[in-house]
């Protein structure tokens, strides 16, 4: 199975630390964040596709074209178009099922191997305040009905953690825009959904490194997605 890591972004939340390092090469106990993802991958993941723009020259000499026994393949993201463009920018290397990784998200290797084993399907994680984040609805069955930015309600708490899993059939839908020139994975998603089931399933632990603060505080977390 193929695995697609967005890594492509300025980092501008990431500022002053990332004027000079791409915010996957920033370091999480004497590691690259990068280097904590493809090490957390589950064991069928083969090949990684890492989509790359800004300083893309230290991700790719740090990590070649092969990294912990998988090739590494690298997709060169023109415009910078958002998480749906990232995709649709590696159509040309991807088979069957695939995993979506975002490059600045700790994600637990148990988490992603319930995944891996969906033919169509997003991570999820539960919290009381949902109005800062993503919010993924869902029906009684647990599958994707909808997208929601920043909701002012907490009716819906599931929000996305930037993983899914994804077959060919996304490249048949239109990118749906969520701001000017930018294209939204889980909104598109949430298009396919209404002709087939995406699951969503519950994350046990997730990290996210938006900022000096969290990258902080995820010298300690990491230490809970090692054990």
């Amino acid at each position: 199975m193929q695995a697609v890591i967005m890594a492509a972004g300025e980092g501008t939340r990431m500022r002053p630390l990332t004027y000079k390092t791409s915010k996957v090469m920033l370091l999480v106990k004497g590691k690259p964040i990068l280097e904590h993802i493809l090490n957390f991958l589950p064991d069928e993941i083969s090949e990684v596709i890492l989509v790359v723009n800004y300083l893309s020259d230290q991700i790719k000499d740090y990590f070649k074209d092969e990294f912990g026994g998988r090739k590494i393949i690298y997709v060169f993201q023109k415009v910078l178009n958002g998480t749906g463009g990232a995709v649709h920018a590696c159509k040309e290397h991807l088979k069957g099922r695939f995993l979506v990784l975002n490059g600045d998200d700790l994600h637990w290797k148990p988490d992603l191997e319930r995944l891996c084993h969906e033919e169509l399907a997003a991570l999820a994680y539960e919290v009381e305040d949902p109005s800062k984040f993503g919010v993924l609805m869902t029906d009684e069955k647990g599958n994707l009905v909808g997208s929601i930015e920043k909701p002012r309600t907490s009716e819906y708490r599931l929000i996305a953690t930037g993983a899914y899993v994804l077959n060919q059939k996304f490249f048949g839908y239109e990118l749906v825009p969520i701001v000017k020139n930018e294209f939204g994975l889980p909104q598109t998603l949430a298009v396919m959904a209404k002709d087939y089931p995406v699951k969503i399933l519950k994350a046990n632990r997730w990290f996210p490194i938006g900022n000096p603060d969290d990258l902080k505080k995820a010298q300690v977390e990491i230490e809970k997605f090692l054990s």
